[in-house]
Formats: C-alpha cells, structure tokens, sequence
C-alpha cells in the first residue's frame, strides 16, 4: 500500500510541474491547470487513504461536494469579480494549512495511546516533538493565519466593500510593532513548550493560540495600509504566502507531495510579484509601506479634470471614420473593459476592422486590470487569437507606427505622467506608449483619475480625442458605424 501511494505522490509532484510549465503560455495554459488539478486529485485521495481518515463513501461524498461548489463558482463568479475569488482562494489555503498544522500538534496533547487513536483516526504515530518540528509549525500558523486575514482585506478593497484607498491611522506603525514582538514571543513559547514538553505543555498551547490571534490581526494591519493600485501585486504575495504556508505543514506531516506543490506555488508567486514590482518599477518594501490609490477608475460618477487642460471630445461616427482609414489599430484594454463586460463587443469591433484590411493588435500591460494576467484571460474568453496579444516591451515600438490607439479602459497605463513628473507617484512607471500614435482614443465614462488616484496627462494631449461612455455601448456602437460606411 505505502509502495503505490508513494508512486501516486511521484504521478501527482509531475502533474504539479509540467502543469506548472504549461501553464508559461496562453496557448497551453487550460491543459495545465487541467493537469495540476488532477494531480491535487491525485495526492488528496492517496493521502486520505494513507491515514485511513474516512471511508471511500465519506470521499466520495466529500469530493462530489467540494467540486460542486467549486464547479458553481467557476460558472457564476463573473471575470470581473475573478481577483476577488483568487483572494478568497489564497485565503482559504493559508488557513487550512495553519488548521491542518495545529491539528497535528493536539495529538500530542493526548496523554494515552487510546485517546490518541480517537484524535488522529488511527493515523501512524508522529515523530518525537522537536525542536525543528515546532518552528515549521510556527510557520504554518502564522503564515497561513497572515494570508487569512490579509487576503479577505484584499478581498474587501476589490470588492469596493472598504476604500480602496490606503488606510492608516496615528500609531498604526507602531502598534504594528508591538503585534510583531508579540508573534515573536509568541513563538518563543511554541518553541519552549517543544523543549519542555515532556514536563508542561501549557506553553505549546497557549504559544499556538496566542500566535493564531496575533497573525489574525497582523494580516489586517499588512495589508490595509496598502493602496487599491497595489491590490494585484498583493494578490500575488499572498498567493506566495498560501504556497509557503503549505509547504511549512507538509514537513509538519512528513508529506512530500505537500512541500513540493507548496514550494512551486511560493516560489512562482513571488516570481510573480517581482515581475510586478518590475513592471511599476517600484520595490516590493515601497508596494507594502508606501501604498498609494484606491480610487475606482472608470467606476464612479463623472468628475472633470483639474489640470486646466482643453479635452477634445470625440463621437462614434468621427471615431468610426479614424478606424475605417487607419493602416494600423492598438488596442488598449484596462479595468474599464473588464467591468462593461466589453471583451465580446471589442473582439467583433476588431473582425469587423480586419475584415477591411486594418492590422490590429492588443497591447498589455502586465498590471493592466486588478490581478496579473487579467486583460489576457478576458480577450481569451472572448476568442481573441493568442497572437494577437503583444506584452509592453513587444508593443511599444509599435506606437509611432500605429494611427490609431483606442484605449478602452485603461488608465495608469497609459499616463505620460510617469514619464515626465517626477513628482508624481507613478513616476518611472513603465507605460504603454500610446501617446506616439497618430491619434489615440480614449473611451471612459469620465475623467475620472486611475486607481493611483493620479489624474491622467493623455486626456489633455492634442493627439487624443475623448470618448464618453459605457465601453460595451460605445464600441457597439462604433462596430454599428465601421459597418454603415461599407
């Protein structure tokens, strides 16, 4: 029995990694999140069988109800309300993994063999409590407790339930302290109820509890004060967390399948996040100290600019005869888009241009929408040709050649202020160029800021042309004006 679930670990640590690499273009990614899921599968049936914790009814029935709901959410939970689910998600591991962690550290409360077997099921005996043991318990729990809370505080600033902008208060700092001292005591407890344990195990408990609580409140206090513009790279971090957190209670349970999936999640998410902070060209330190935004763009009432600038106002049927002429049309997607649900209405616009000899391509930012890769899993769900995405760097030199830019809902990036103001927060920010276009067209309910809270240079700029609206009504409208002119 050990010998085939050993091998089931082998198949499901594979599955993880060649899923893993699938999932490097978009083209291969379904397939491989096909395959992670089915090596979960995999390692979860063997590991229930291993310590015999339920019946295969009990599996069965267990299995058929998470993959329903899982199912019902993968169905209902709209694309625009996706990095809400990751968050919620990234949570939810964090916190399994602190529970599954201190749920192996009760059954050395258990003081005979007999309430021993009613606490584990029977599961096969755990190795001395060491030293080394309690600190990877200490990491699960604290981890995954920090991920919890921090990632439901994500999870708020998206959902618009609490203001996206950064939270702080006087003192906030500080008491951010005196939590970490206090975890760190906290600790220091685990690990001195580890060392004397044969003698009282108050310590251990009362260390474990007191951390729970702690990393409770620390992952509100980490992630509140962090501006709604900074929400994708934070989804990104914490998703590490869940991983890293997973990994600490596989070497709690002795699980390899565990420490390798965990270590590929923790390891690629805080890829992930470096490329982030990259792509804003800000270090991960300045995203958690020196959060900045919250504002919803083009989510909110119309608002008029502040810089004094003339807008030049444009309509569906001038804007139609621009794409109609043009040689070369980018298109520039953003938040915007994702919340008219305007993917299907842009997709159609494009066949509709292409049909009448205009090359168009998509051009994307890598922390365009609220998580990473949020643009290019709308434009995929929309059908769009994979060939037809081109990242920042690939697209840029694209700009002085293109005679139209139509940007749809995008805000940040696309300023020039993170060019050209040094005083501004998004200065040194890598932006899509679209301003070297012949004419760029900006299709937005108002002028109303970006989710940095920064007004945006290229409304004002004479190349640009507004225009105002619903993105879905609007480039419905323009495919309605591409078609009457023949």
């Amino acid at each position: 029995m050990y010998t085939v679930i050993a091998l089931a670990y082998l198949v499901s640590a594979c599955l993880f990694i060649l899923g893993l690499k699938r999932l490097q273009s978009p083209v291969t990614a379904r397939r491989g999140n096909q395959m992670a899921a089915l090596g979960m599968l995999v390692a979860v049936i063997a590991t229930l069988f291993l310590y015999e914790i339920l019946t295969p009814v009990e599996m069965i029935a267990a299995t058929v109800v998470g993959g329903g709901i899982g199912a019902v959410l993968a169905r209902r939970v709209e694309m625009t309300s996706m990095p809400e689910l990751v968050a919620v998600f990234n949570g939810f591991g964090g916190l399994a993994s602190a529970l599954v962690a201190s749920a192996e550290v009760a059954r050395y409360f258990s003081e005979t063999p007999a309430a021993a077997e009613a606490v584990t099921g029977g599961a096969p005996p755990l190795a001395p409590l060491t030293l080394t043991l309690a600190v990877t318990v200490a990491a699960s729990v604290l981890i995954g407790t920090v991920t919890f809370s921090g990632s439901f505080v994500a999870f708020a600033k998206l959902k618009g339930l609490v203001s996206g902008q950064p939270a702080q208060f006087l003192g906030m700092r500080a008491l951010t302290v005196l939590l970490l001292l206090g975890v760190a005591a906290a600790i220091g407890l685990i690990l001195y109820g580890a060392y004397v344990f044969a003698e009282d195990s108050a310590f251990l408990m009362g260390g474990l509890l007191g951390l729970g609580g702690l990393a409770l409140i620390l992952g509100i206090f980490l992630v509140i004060p962090i501006g709604g513009a900074d929400m994708p790279v934070v989804v990104a971090l914490l998703n590490s967390y869940s991983g890293l957190a997973a990994a600490a209670t596989g070497f709690v349970l002795d699980n390899i399948v565990l420490i390798i999936s965990g270590t590929l999640v923790g390891v690629s998410g805080l890829m992930l996040t470096r490329i982030m902070c990259d792509a804003m060209n800000r270090s991960l330190w300045n995203v958690l100290l020196g959060g900045f935004g919250g504002a919803d763009d083009d989510d909110g009432p119309d608002v008029e600019g502040t810089t004094g600038g003339t807008v030049r106002e444009t309509s569906p049927a001038d804007t139609a005869i621009l794409l109609t002429y043009a040689e070369q049309v980018v298109i520039i997607p953003g938040y915007g888009m994702a919340v008219a649900q305007a993917q299907h209405q842009v997709h159609e616009l494009a066949e509709v241009l292409e049909a009448r000899g205009v090359t168009v391509k998509y051009g994307i930012h890598p922390v365009a929408g609220r998580m990473p890769g949020h643009m290019n899993v709308l434009l995929a769900e929309a059908n769009v040709s994979y060939d037809q995405l081109y990242e920042m760097d690939e697209i840029n030199p694209e700009f002085p050649n293109t005679d139209v830019s139509l940007v749809i809902g995008a805000n940040d990036v696309v300023n020039p202020a993170a060019r050209t103001k040094k005083g501004s927060p998004i200065y040194g920010m890598p932006i899509l160029d679209a301003d070297a276009s012949d004419t760029v067209v900006v299709l937005k309910r108002s002028l109303r800021p970006g989710y940095s809270g920064v007004e945006n240079d290229l409304f004002y700029n004479d190349n640009t042309r507004m225009l105002f609206g619903d993105a879905k009504e609007s480039v419905g409208e323009l495919t309605t004006e591409v078609k009457a002119l023949g």
